[in-house]
């Protein structure tokens, strides 16, 4: 069989897998060169039916931002599939690679086609214990994130980036390089792509990596974990060292119930709160550009009702020293398994800024979901 036929053949496989629930994971498996290879395609279908009110605009889920614009009275109700999902593994003796789409890339519009542009996520090389490419930063705990319907949950309140990195992984000890970005200097934090890109649009500096160290302990009890995260901040007429420290932990209770939490303290910046705060901000007091700091938190409950229904109730908040801004986000849902690869589910929650120097404002949100895994 020739590579053309073989790349038909796995597409087509790949097609037929999305949509058979019954397929299996694994594309192909065979011996190359004497080393066993295979290819599995996962992912995930969702649709949502989403309803926002209040004072924030209607967004298809919540991260600590505040949406431009004056605050308005708002009542919309959206649907939409592009939380869905498709990745691909390749395995080759030692060596695999993964690579994972969603349609959060823009484009379309919901006055014809509603189309949306696929969207890189993650996209790495493993090697024993070595990991390089794009994927979760290793300041993320993603043990400690809750099951939420809204897409992320408390963003809020999670430490939540996805970015390329060497890492190295011994045991329980993770150590990594992450690529360094300082975020309020100005610049939109645009890669690089050396195609028209001079001057002023370049980031002069940022030739120092960020370091992120991470120990996880695991138990018949849980799971809890101890983050840190040092960088250099060369930018904007300034020249330091931010440091910043994660807790998180996902702790078994009774039956398959379990409690999940992460604290996050110090000028973690970008990498909490997502699209909260930039890095470095000017001060309030003497107009004076300053690195900012940050307190975050989020916590959850899981309760199983039976052996597939369940209950998660969650919050997640977040506070600055510099600016004073606030946010918090809550939620509770109802989510069931009509098969073991199929979840429909329902949660309510509320989404509020609390910023100083405005007033308070809100949205609530009710969300219907239905998820295909695979």
């Amino acid at each position: 069989m020739t590579t053309k036929h073989i790349y038909k053949t796995l597409i087509a496989t790949a097609i037929v897998a999305s949509f058979n629930a019954n397929a299996a994971i694994e594309l192909m498996s065979s011996e190359v060169n004497g080393t066993k290879t295979t290819v599995a395609i996962g992912g995930y279908a969702k649709v949502d039916v989403r309803h926002v009110s209040g004072d924030i605009a209607y967004q298809d889920y919540w991260v600590a931002n505040f949406p431009a614009g004056a605050p308005v009275e708002t009542s919309h109700t959206g649907f939409n599939v592009k939380e869905s999902r498709l990745n691909f593994k390749m395995t080759h003796g030692d060596v695999s690679a993964f690579v994972e789409f969603d349609m959060y890339g823009g484009g379309g519009n919901e006055v014809v086609s509603n189309s949306a542009n696929p969207r890189l996520r993650h996209y790495t090389i493993s090697y024993k214990d070595w990991t390089a490419g794009q994927t979760w930063t290793t300041f993320m705990p993603l043990h400690a994130l809750p099951e939420a319907l809204d897409f992320g949950g408390p963003h809020t309140g999670e430490v939540f980036i996805r970015q390329t990195q060497i890492r190295y992984t011994n045991g329980a000890w993770q150590f990594s390089i992450e690529n360094p970005e300082t975020n309020g200097d100005g610049d939109i934090g645009s890669p690089a792509s050396a195609v028209g890109l001079t001057g002023a649009q370049a980031d002069p500096d940022e030739s120092t990596p960020d370091f992120v160290g991470r120990y996880n302990h695991k138990a018949d009890w849980g799971t809890l974990s101890f983050g840190a995260l040092v960088r250099k901040l060369d930018q904007g007429g300034i020249d330091e060292m931010a440091i910043a420290g994660n807790i998180a932990g996902r702790i078994k209770t009774t039956g398959k119930d379990d409690f999940r939490f992460q604290v996050t303290v110090g000028e973690a910046g970008r990498y909490v709160s997502a699209g909260m705060t930039p890095d470095i901000v000017t001060s309030t007091t003497d107009n004076e550009t300053v690195v900012e700091s940050t307190t975050a938190y989020a916590i959850s409950y899981r309760h199983f009702w039976n052996e597939s229904l369940r209950s998660t109730v969650y919050y997640g908040s977040a506070k600055t020293d510099e600016l004073e801004r606030e946010r918090t986000h809550w939620g509770v849902n109802l989510i069931t398994n009509i098969t073991p690869n199929l979840t429909t589910g329902a949660e309510l929650g509320n989404y509020s800024v609390s910023d100083k120097g405005m007033d308070d404002v809100d949205s609530n949100y009710f969300q219907l979901s239905a998820k295909y895994s695979f």
